[in-house]
């Protein structure tokens, strides 16, 4: 769980007043690129780092910026803390070969037709509506739903599944101490539910194997060591969190660029082979993740500031990837962008495992939808509601027209 510091970290866009603002921060990024690459806060006692360079280097060198949080000895440690994304090499590397296993291509292969399945039963369920909600209909279902199915738990905790993500990642919604505390009870309290349940999931699994990835973990071996159950939870956890909001903003997102240009979006239509490589301008141009959080290891000088051991650091990725020394005319979507070295899944060893899956389901429910509805348009009650997150970068809620 987030410490009140790291809670102050995520507060920096709530100061951007309008929902046009919050949704396009993207202004303030140039401001801050061109004016203070690498800043300190001295009210969030952090440094942010808004430069493509700067943001790799954070992101790549593992020895100097560190992403592990877990707690001291003496305080409390949750199960999320001990997974891939919380802990350092060389522990780092072991959990990564062991937990690879479970995410080989024959896997990916395997899920696709899954993933079709559920695609095609959520778009039958709205099939009599003229106007959808892309996020309530669509986006937000089909992740959790193909990662119950993964992971071997019922299809009927979807729900609540979500609950409990959405709860994990939520940031606050103003920098009131009230709003922050009442924030942090709720998380731990939704952590606390879903450690339990996914450890009466391993508890079936150990007895009655399936075709899951939970079985799978634990029946991997690598050099002769296998996951605990702690880190199984803390890998679950962390594949539902990150894999629901990351997967669910993309197809949004995706569907939000295409309705704000429409050249892209006849252009898609009719060369559909250039959807991977539309689903990669998202990822950069409006990234599900906009800043990721990292500690200082080691004194360091990055961009000509002295960063101290054991100061805080964000790198703000949906920064980066409007960095002109990187790309082409920054602030246009091109859907045929090449090259495209967006960090949006991060870098180094901490990239995101589940980006493949992420890129399937984007995939196969965008082809889908563009099959489908080839003259859907904003819906006449669209109204842009954004995320109130400053990491978590999406909607709400993206009402469309169908246009049958």
């Amino acid at each position: 769980m987030k410490t009140e510091r790291e809670n102050g970290i995520v507060r920096q866009v709530n100061t951007i007043q309008s929902k046009e603002e919050r949704f396009n921060p993207f202004s303030w990024y140039e401001e801050m690129r061109n004016s203070a690459p690498v800043q300190w806060d001295e009210e969030r006692q952090v440094w942010d780092v808004f430069h493509y360079d700067g943001v790799k280097e954070v992101l790549e060198q593992k020895n100097i910026f560190s992403s592990d949080r877990r707690p001291p000895q003496n305080q409390r440690q949750t199960a999320l803390g001990t997974s891939l994304i919380n802990i350092d090499p060389p522990k780092h590397a072991e959990m990564r070969a062991l937990v690879n296993k479970a995410f080989t291509p024959k896997a990916m292969k395997a899920w696709e037709p899954k993933i079709a399945r559920i695609t095609h039963e959520l778009l039958q369920e709205v099939e009599h509506l003229e106007d959808i909600d892309i996020v309530e209909h669509l986006s937000y279902p089909l992740p959790v739903m193909v990662i119950a199915d993964i992971l071997g738990v019922p299809i009927e905790d979807q729900r609540q599944f979500k609950d409990w993500s959405d709860i994990i990642v939520a940031g606050p919604s103003n920098n009131e101490r009230e709003t922050l505390e009442k924030l942090q009870q709720d998380k731990m309290k939704a952590n606390d539910e879903l450690e339990t349940y996914f450890y009466k999931i391993i508890e079936e699994k150990r007895t009655h194997p399936g075709a899951d990835i939970i079985s799978v973990l634990l029946q991997a071996k690598e050099e002769g060591k296998q996951l605990t159950d702690e880190e199984i939870v803390g890998f679950s956890i962390l594949l539902l969190i990150a894999g629901n909001e990351t997967t669910t903003n993309l197809i949004s997102n995706t569907i939000y660029c295409l309705m704000e240009d429409k050249a892209s979006f006849e252009r898609l239509k009719r060369e559909k082979e250039l959807l991977p490589s539309a689903i990669e301008e998202v990822l950069r141009y409006r990234s599900p993740v906009q800043a990721l959080h990292r500690i200082v290891k080691e004194d360091v000088v990055l961009a000509g500031k002295k960063l101290k051991a054991g100061e805080h650091v964000v790198p703000w990725m949906g920064s980066a990837h409007r960095d002109a020394q990187y790309f082409e005319d920054p602030d246009v979507f091109q859907i045929d962008r090449k090259p495209n070295i967006h960090m949006a899944f991060g870098r180094g060893i901490h990239f995101c495992l589940g980006a493949p899956l992420a890129r399937i389901e984007a995939k196969v429910m965008l082809a889908e939808l563009i099959d489908r509805y080839p003259h859907m348009d904003w819906s006449p009650a669209f109204e842009l509601k954004p995320i109130e997150s400053t990491f978590v970068y999406g909607l709400k809620e993206l009402l469309i027209r169908k246009h049958v």
